[in-house]
């Protein structure tokens, strides 16, 4: 099990007004939360205030994540990968530009992100949810999981850290936590749909609880 940093530059970019999301006077985050929690319109595509303001495909944008999960993976065209927490697939479309041929499937618990994902991916897309995976034991070469698993309770925490591993021989997940007080005070002001506000070290007693002896990352809202 190795820590590993697969989308921290991409993260790290983006520019956020902490105190401006959680007393906008339209959209103060309570309410936020209750739209984009959701998953619907709203979260994807709907006002900034509420979560993404247009989650649209950028060719590229996704290109270097999806060579360092190709590169750190070793993957090929013989790989069978699945992203729990896909989307509308835009980095499982890049996965497949880079390497054609190779198997890919995603799951997403909204059914608006699948109906609207890229048109090129949107055949491998399944609506669920992370802890009752559609699939066999050991199915994946890969399966990964970007910015989900920190959405869920405790116990579709437990479940969905079980199942992860269950169906693939190698795994990663990227989830959001706090170091200190600032970022734990940027978390709680900035996220809309995060259920587990954990520091690194309780994610890591979540994985040894599970048997989730694989890769992992996290972000931090500095």
């Amino acid at each position: 099990m190795l820590e590993i940093d697969l989308i921290g530059n991409k993260h790290n970019s983006v520019s956020r007004d902490y105190l401006a999301r959680v007393n906008d006077p339209e959209f103060p985050k309570y309410k936020a939360a209750e739209l984009a929690k959701k998953w619907d319109f709203e979260y994807w595509d709907g006002d900034r205030r509420i979560c993404y303001g247009g989650y649209h495909y950028r060719e590229g944008y996704w290109t270097p994540i999806a060579r360092k999960i190709i590169d750190t993976y070793s993957l090929t065209t013989e790989s069978k990968v699945l992203e729990i927490g896909c989307g509308k697939g835009f980095l499982l479309y890049e996965i497949m530009n880079l390497i054609p041929g190779i198997q890919v499937q995603g799951l997403d618990i909204s059914q608006y992100a699948i109906d609207h994902a890229h048109p090129g991916v949107k055949q491998f897309l399944t609506k669920g949810s992370a802890e009752s995976l559609p699939y066999g034991n050991s199915e994946f070469n890969l399966a990964f999981s970007l910015n989900t698993f920190h959405n869920l309770y405790c116990s579709q925490l437990f479940l969905a850290l079980k199942e992860i591993v269950r169906v693939s021989t190698e795994s990663y997940i990227c989830v959001e936590s706090y170091r200190n007080e600032i970022e734990k005070q940027n978390l709680l002001y900035w996220q809309v749909t995060c259920e587990a506000f954990l520091t690194p070290e309780e994610w890591r007693w979540w994985f040894a609880l599970t048997g989730y002896n694989r890769d992992y990352g996290f972000i931090y809202f500095n």
